[in-house]
């Protein structure tokens, strides 16, 4: 990749990192449900009217709006109303990349490399320290509805390798259709039929600004350059980025909410991301070329 490409695949990170902060400033003005809906309705809205519709099959559509925008996002929303950290939570959700070896390995058949599994292992030692560390002072289920946040990603994950979109930006603008109304229907049950006309009632500047802020910049914005990067390099390459986002979203929560980061935490975040990184990579063993076959590529005169 080129330096201004590694740049930008950076600065996407950064802001999908910060996401985290700029969600807890708006789950302090709207409940949860109630901000993931309005969250999709703002990405969409506009940008359906200017983005054609990708080549693919509406059931894929609705399917990873369904686990993506309804199964991941409400359930991150929830737990982190319900006392989640920030910087945790953009580390928990990073195990999306365990749950989809997993569920891939049940639902499409491919089978796990060893390094995988060995990845997988360390990851999830990572977050059984989160689990019991947090689970000491805090309420449980507030982690456990984040890790559910990142099993629904895994699946929206498997879903979107079936789909096979050529368009990553477009498939975003059109998944987002999905979600607002299952959201609404939830919000409605969860948090009272008036929780989203109350909410944007008292919003103030800080909450539209959030809502701006994780519609168009981490949403629109944010995968629109991760799609572009994607066209251009090896998928494998552009997502080890992804991996940026928890060191992201753990600074930016020590220093605009106060997060503190322990020891503990900052090991249980070295297991998870190192985990996920072992996982992603693919070792090439060049093949010895057999007796008395030349080798493909001859070997330079010692000078």
């Amino acid at each position: 990749m080129s330096p201004r490409h590694i740049l930008l695949a950076t600065l996407v990170a950064a802001l999908w990192g910060f996401n985290f902060v700029v969600i807890e400033v708006g789950l302090g003005e709207l409940p949860p449900l109630a901000f993931a809906a309005l969250r999709f309705t703002a990405a969409a809205a506009p940008a359906v009217f200017f983005v054609r519709r990708p080549a693919v099959a509406w059931r894929w559509i609705i399917s990873v709006g369904a686990l993506i925008g309804v199964g991941q996002f409400g359930l991150l929303f929830v737990g982190m109303h319900q006392g989640m950290p920030a910087g945790l939570s953009s580390v928990v959700l990073q195990t999306q990349a365990v749950f989809t070896v997993l569920f891939a390995g049940v639902l499409l058949r491919e089978r796990p490399r060893a390094v995988q599994i060995a990845g997988m292992a360390i990851a999830l030692a990572g977050v059984a320290i989160i689990g019991f560390n947090f689970g000491q002072a805090s309420p449980i289920m507030a982690f456990l509805l984040c890790v559910g946040g990142a099993a629904m990603w895994g699946l929206g994950n498997v879903a979107m390798r079936k789909a096979r979109p050529a368009d990553a930006f477009g498939f975003m603008v059109w998944m987002s259709l999905v979600p607002p109304l299952p959201l609404l229907l939830l919000s409605a049950i969860f948090e009272g039929p008036t929780a989203v006309v109350d909410g944007l009632a008292t919003m103030t500047v800080a909450g539209f600004a959030a809502l701006a802020y994780i519609a168009y910049v981490s949403t629109l914005v944010g995968f629109g350059a991760w799609g572009w990067l994607m066209r251009r390099y090896d998928a494998g390459l552009v997502a080890m980025y992804s991996l940026l986002v928890p060191p992201f979203g753990l600074a930016s929560a020590a220093i605009a909410l106060g997060e503190s980061i322990t020891a503990v935490n900052l090991l249980a975040a070295a297991l998870i991301i190192g985990g996920v990184a072992l996982g992603s990579v693919r070792l090439r063993v060049p093949r010895l070329a057999r007796v008395g076959q030349p080798l493909a590529r001859p070997l330079p005169d010692p000078e």
